[in-house]
């Protein structure tokens, strides 16, 4: 709701700043020129969310999502003990895993939400330590192959998208860890409380 606000008066804004200063003709043709920018940014972005999309439906049904999410189960058995004893939880987080390592958030984004909730009984509606550790790994996941950020480079006009990788694996890499480091902390915090 409060970005509806500010969404508006930046709007507002711009109507009065443009009245005032006689440039009202040039405050509608940014609008228009804007709006004509963000439908081609979008089905540029779609075409190459389609194309993972549909990479990852061949990873699935060629059996390479489940042997990547089957590689994970140890790290994840070792990190989420208590989620990792149901097999259905312990599936949809090693899928939310590995969605989010071949940058498909959008596709990680339901299994997610499905291991969420899933962790998410009988936790008497506050978050367990697990429930906020998955969280974190999918937040600050580590991401082998950007794809939605290179598709957003390349809907920009970049010729080498994919030249950001080497960045890519560091800043992941250290989110990770950092946000494993907090999540450790804050729940040794909150057990001595």
């Amino acid at each position: 709701m409060e970005m509806a606000w500010v969404w508006s008066g930046m709007v507002v804004l711009s109507l009065l700043f443009g009245t005032a200063f006689g440039r009202l003709d040039a405050v509608a043709n940014a609008a228009l020129e804007g709006a004509k920018s963000a439908v081609d940014l979008s089905l540029s972005m779609a075409g190459v969310l389609c194309l993972w999309s549909g990479v990852m439906e061949i990873m699935n049904a060629c059996g390479i999502s489940a042997g990547l999410a089957r590689a994970f189960r140890p790290v994840l058995r070792r990190l989420l003990p208590n989620a990792c004893r149901d097999e259905e939880t312990l599936a949809a987080v090693s899928a939310n895993v590995s969605a989010n390592l071949l940058g498909l958030g959008n596709a990680a984004t339901p299994l997610g939400i499905r291991a969420a909730r899933r962790m998410a009984r009988g936790c008497g509606g506050t978050a367990s330590n697990e429930l906020c550790l998955l969280v974190v790994l999918n937040t600050a996941s580590i991401q082998l192959i950007p794809a939605t950020i290179a598709s957003v480079r390349a809907a920009a006009g970049c010729q080498t998208p994919f030249d950001i990788l080497p960045a890519v694996w560091l800043a992941s890499v250290l989110s990770v860890a950092a946000g494993l480091t907090a999540a450790w902390l804050l729940s040794h915090r909150r057990k001595e409380r």
